[in-house]
């Protein structure tokens, strides 16, 4: 037990193993015990930092628990300065790719959760712009992680992160519209003015939204055609979401002849009112006598459909039409159109005399004509 090994007696060394084999086994049980608590609390909880946690320490693995124990039983040992270095240095390097890894677990695991709590797994342009979001977040982890390594290794990394700044810069120079496109396209995947599937109005471009990309945003006309966007130019435009209307206002007016008698006239709004309330999904607000047009005494109606459905909007507005021609024709009340009135005068021989009418059969609607 006296013998001298590599500096150290034999029981010096058993001393050490123990050590190390006693704080491998206690880092190992901790972080079954810590997996084991979070799991079962994971389990009844609704938020996802948990998860996230559970995630992280299941990337703890066993070498890097291993490296440390050894690390702390050999300073149980009288080692050479230099041999003192190396296994140093090594377990510093081996603490970093530890925290590194779990560093690259947690980024993993909050895309997961971005991309369930945001419902992004059947839009793949949502996907890739958050894949390419994490991905990056990764990239600079493990360059960070990378030089640390280095410098602790004893490697002057001062020349080669100027390096990097400077090509950095450079890169971000060239790519600013590209970048400018992936962020904005991050901006609508998480803020979500729009989804996939949604009917958006931008400018004088109307289409339903087809695919969100990293760089673009496609619509599909109404016509046929498919309209690209630009991701950064479209968040820079007004955009009318048809999709997120909860009820739809609906007006139209209606004009009938000035051969309407007052009694007709003031039975329009009511009857207006009752084909409107006899509709299931529409929901009426007011129908006045509005205005004297210039061939027809004109009535305006306003009224809200339930539902933000297109096509329940026009198949209630062509049932209201239909009841209103019908019932009009049921009470002889006319519809105007378009007319002109023909004046003609007396004025010398051998013009045509002209029945003048009188003053109530004077109507913009009548067009009067020579015998």
């Amino acid at each position: 037990m006296n013998d001298v090994f590599y500096g150290n007696t034999i029981s010096d060394w058993i001393v050490a193993a123990g050590i190390a084999a006693a704080v491998a086994l206690t880092l190992y049980a901790l972080r079954y015990f810590i997996k084991c608590r979070l799991g079962k609390l994971a389990q009844h909880t609704e938020t996802k930092i948990d998860d996230i946690l559970l995630e992280v320490l299941g990337s703890t693995y066993f070498v890097f628990i291993l490296l440390a124990a050894l690390y702390i039983g050999s300073l149980s040992l009288a080692l050479p300065a230099k041999t003192a270095l190396i296994l140093s240095r090594l377990a510093v390097a081996g603490f970093l790719f530890q925290a590194a890894m779990w560093g690259d677990a947690g980024i993993r695991a909050w895309r997961n959760h971005s991309q369930d709590k945001h419902g992004l797994l059947g839009n793949h342009g949502g996907v890739s712009s958050v894949g390419t979001l994490f991905f990056m977040a990764r990239m600079v982890l493990w360059v960070v992680v990378a030089l640390m390594v280095l410098d602790n290794l004893g490697v002057n990394i001062t020349t080669l992160v100027a390096s990097l700044g400077v090509g950095g810069i450079a890169v971000a120079l060239a790519v600013q519209n590209v970048l400018g496109d992936l962020f904005a396209s991050l901006s609508i995947v998480l803020d979500k003015p729009f989804v996939v599937g949604d009917t958006i109005i931008v400018g004088d471009a109307q289409g339903t939204v087809e695919y969100i990309g990293v760089k673009t945003t496609r619509l599909r006309s109404l016509s046929g055609e498919q309209i690209v966007f630009s991701n950064a130019e479209l968040l820079k435009s007004r955009i009318h979401n048809q999709q997120r209307m909860v009820s739809r206002r609906a007006t139209f007016s209606i004009g009938v002849t000035y051969d309407t008698t007052r009694e007709q006239l003031q039975s329009i709004p009511g009857m207006l009112k009752a084909i409107v309330e006899a509709e299931p999904n529409a929901t009426f607000d007011r129908a006045h006598f509005a205005r004297f047009g210039a061939s027809s005494l004109d009535f305006d109606v306003v009224y809200h459909i339930k539902t933000a459905d297109y096509m329940v909007f026009m198949d209630t507005q062509q049932s209201i039409f239909l009841k209103v021609f019908e019932q009009f024709g049921a009470a002889g009340i006319d519809f105007a159109y378009p007319t002109s009135v023909v004046k003609l005068e007396a004025g010398g021989a051998g013009e045509p005399d002209v029945d003048q009418p009188s003053a109530s059969r004077r109507a913009p609607y009548q067009v009067i004509k020579p015998r």
